[in-house]
């Protein structure tokens, strides 16, 4: 995109499965430069062969409510949820004994070109600023000895045993890596797409306007496959509001694509961004296509500027998106609701240069949420569980998710008998479903599925 369209775009918006069994070699998934297969984890290659049923009965589970139930797969999606009864002929039965019986987690934000899970590890180093740790991140990244699909690929292993089968990966759009990162998570995932379901954002990580020739790389990244454009700090880092999300905004546009913004700027800067994000995303119809990952702003305004944020992001259908990170504020998740604003729980950096904790849990994340948001009730820890679930589902606009008659059989087993000890003591998950297929047994992916 050559600078004069880049103004014209800006202008024009201010104008307006199969997997082989592992027996004599990899996987198909795992034959890439760099992966091997290590047995040191768990959820490394250990594989098991399921055999194919279009008709499963999960008996005796518990459901969110507490009830008991069978529940009844037929053709990947759940046919029925009945009162448990004897039942004599079934095809495919697992008996679940009473455990929890979930729809599967949606990890809405994390970064799978960025994490070095599998990798040696790299040492951490700090930096002051979001600017100082960025440039720190594009020397450190060229250190890491496995190539980007290695560790995504790791990664999304460790997810899926967790009972996540759906993420929102942000990929690296910049003039060191252009779209080299971009095109290794769309290979990997239609590798991946019989396990997790995988929406790619073009992240200018690097900014927009700070970036010499961002846009042309995020009109190209979009063209090439990525579902989302994302955006980074308009004021703090690119120092320029309107450029940044004119371009942006104006991209969505064209390619009739999604936002998914990064925003780390706080106070009134940060307040005013959102504002500005949410008018421009009335002004396009994109009314429950936007997201704001971390906006920090949301916990340091005033009463009076809160309620006025929040009420014109729930006009906008403009969602939120927390990982619950200390020593920052972080949007206050019950105020915003009572607003209308749709709000999420989601990972963000998993063992990369940003940080190097994460182990993929979205049933963690949902307890550190809890645990910051003082989160204590068992109506509460309901809720920090929907941030995990049903919330995401809504602001990525799933349809059809969730657990009842008809819904995609995208399910989890969790070893407990309730929600509430869900949350608060994280136990193993016995079975991962998707689409009515056992994906993951008690921590180990099903490495070879069922045609």
């Amino acid at each position: 995109m050559a600078a004069a369209e880049s103004a014209g775009l800006a202008g024009d918006f201010r104008r307006s499965h199969q997997a082989r069994r592992r027996a004599r070699s990899q996987p198909q998934f795992l034959r890439l430069r760099g992966i091997q297969a290590l047995s040191r984890s768990p959820l490394q290659l250990r594989c098991r062969q399921t055999p194919r049923t279009d008709v499963m009965l999960l008996a005796d589970a518990t459901l969110p409510d507490g009830r008991r139930a069978d529940v009844l797969i037929a053709d990947g999606h759940i046919a029925s949820i009945e009162e448990p009864r004897p039942r004599s002929s079934d095809p495919d039965r697992r008996d679940l004994a009473g455990a929890l019986l979930l729809p599967a987690f949606i990890d809405g934000h994390i970064h799978l070109d960025k994490t070095h899970m599998g990798a040696p590890l790299v040492p951490h180093v700090p930096g002051e600023s979001v600017r100082e740790r960025i440039a720190a991140e594009r020397v450190a990244r060229h250190a890491v000895p496995l190539p980007v699909e290695a560790r995504a690929t790791n990664l999304l292993r460790r997810l899926v045993a967790n009972g996540t089968t759906r993420v929102r990966s942000h990929v690296d759009i910049d003039n060191d890596v252009k779209l080299a990162n971009l095109e290794a998570l769309l290979a990997v995932r239609e590798r991946w797409r019989p396990w997790v379901d995988i929406e790619i954002v073009a992240f200018p990580q690097s900014g927009v306007m700070s970036e010499p020739g961002a846009a042309d790389l995020l009109d190209a990244a979009l063209a090439a496959g990525a579902d989302l454009i994302g955006g980074l700090d308009p004021a703090g880092f690119d120092h320029d509001v309107p450029g940044q999300l004119d371009i942006v905004f104006a991209l969505a546009e064209k390619h009739g694509k999604g936002v998914d913004i990064h925003l780390h700027d706080g106070g009134e800067t940060g307040g005013s961004e959102l504002r500005d994000i949410a008018s421009r995303t009335e002004a396009l119809g994109l009314q429950g296509r936007v997201v704001v990952s971390h906006a920090f702003a949301l916990g340091d305004l005033s009463p009076e500027s809160f309620a006025r944020t929040a009420d014109v992001l729930a006009r906008a259908g403009v969602a939120i998106m927390t990982s619950s990170p200390a020593a920052v504020p972080v949007p206050p998740v019950k105020a915003l609701r009572s607003h209308g604003v749709t709000l999420f729980a989601a990972s963000d950096n998993i063992r990369d240069c940003w940080s190097p904790f994460g182990n993929g849990d979205m049933l963690d994340r949902a307890a550190i949420v809890a645990a910051r948001q003082e989160f204590y009730t068992n109506q509460d820890l309901r809720l920090a569980l929907d941030l995990a679930t049903l919330e995401p589902a809504k602001a990525l606009g799933i349809a059809g998710y969730g657990l009842a008659p008809g819904a995609p059989a995208d399910l989890v087993v969790i070893d407990t008998p309730s929600v509430e000890e869900a949350v608060i003591n994280r136990p193993p998950r016995k079975l991962v479903l998707r689409g009515g297929v056992v994906v993951a047994e008690s921590g180990v992916v099903v490495e070879a599925l069922p045609i």
